[in-house]
C-alpha cells in the first residue's frame, strides 16, 4: 500500500516535495490556502491540491488526515507549522510529522512542544558551511534528542593528542565511542587497535553534554596545553 502523505503549504518547498513523492508513487495531497497558487498547481498536481487553510481541523478532515502516513508543514508562518503538527500528532494521532521552522530561532519553541523533526533552511546551510571549514572544529552533525544522543565529528589536525593514538588508547569519558573514520575519499569502521592519522575525519556517538571533554582530543588547543 503506497504512503499517504499530506503536505500543507504549497510553496516552492511543498509543491517540489509534492512532485517527488508522487514520483515515488506516494498517494499525496498538498494544501494551499493561497488561491491563485492554489490554481497554478492544481494545473500541475489536478486533484492531488486542494484548496484551504491547513491549519483549520475540517480542511484537515476533508484531505483523509484520519489515515495519513506522514504530515509535512511547511507552510511560511511557524505557528501555523506547529499547531498543523500539533493536530496531526494529538487529535489524530499521526506519528510521522515534519515542520518547517522558518525562523531558526523558534526551534527550541518546536522542541519545546515537541514538533520533532523541525527542520530549517538556515540552520542546514550553517551546519554546511561548519562542515566546509575545517578551522571550526567540532561539528555537530545530529541530534538524536528522544534517545538522549549525539553524533558529532573532527578532522583530526597534526597537534591533536588523537593523532597517531589507537582507538583503545583515547581518553574518551564514558557514553563516547568512536563510530567511524574517513580517511582520504574512504570510510571504514575502526576497529579497537586502529590508529588515528593525521587529517583523518572522526565521528563520534556520544551522551549529550561531553562535547567539551570529546573535544580536547581532537583539538590542538588542548595538545598545546
Amino acid at each position: 500500500m503506497a504512503m499517504y502523505v499530506i503536505i500543507a503549504g504549497g510553496g516552492k518547498v511543498g509543491w517540489n516535495l509534492a512532485r517527488e513523492l508522487i514520483a515515488r508513487d506516494c498517494e499525496v495531497t498538498l494544501i494551499e490556502s493561497n488561491h491563485d497558487r492554489f490554481r497554478a498547481i492544481e494545473e500541475e498536481l489536478e486533484h492531488s491540491v486542494q484548496f484551504g487553510d491547513a491549519s483549520e481541523i475540517w480542511v484537515l478532515e476533508r484531505a483523509g488526515i484520519q489515515r495519513a502516513d506522514l504530515v509535512v508543514a511547511v507552510t511560511g508562518d511557524d505557528e501555523d507549522n506547529i499547531l498543523i503538527c500539533q493536530m496531526a500528532k494529538d487529535k489524530y494521532d499521526c506519528q510521522r510529522i515534519v515542520a518547517r521552522a522558518n525562523n531558526p530561532r523558534n526551534l527550541p519553541t518546536f522542541r519545546l512542544l515537541g514538533i520533532q523533526p523541525a527542520v530549517s533552511a538556515t540552520d542546514l546551510i550553517l551546519r554546511l558551511i561548519e562542515h566546509e571549514v575545517p578551522e571550526y572544529g567540532l561539528v555537530h552533525l545530529l541530534a538524536l534528542e528522544e534517545e538522549h544522543l549525539e553524533i558529532i565529528e573532527f578532522e583530526v589536525p597534526a597537534a591533536a593528542e588523537a593523532a597517531g593514538k589507537r582507538v583503545q588508547d583515547l581518553d574518551l569519558p564514558d557514553g563516547a565511542l568512536v563510530i567511524s573514520i574517513i580517511r582520504g575519499t574512504s570510510g571504514f569502521v575502526p576497529k579497537a587497535d586502529t590508529v588515528i592519522e593525521v587529517a583523518d575525519t572522526v565521528m563520534l556517538i556520544l551522551d549529550p553534554g561531553l562535547e567539551a571533554e570529546v573535544s580536547l582530543q581532537f583539538t590542538p588547543s588542548s595538545a598545546a596545553a
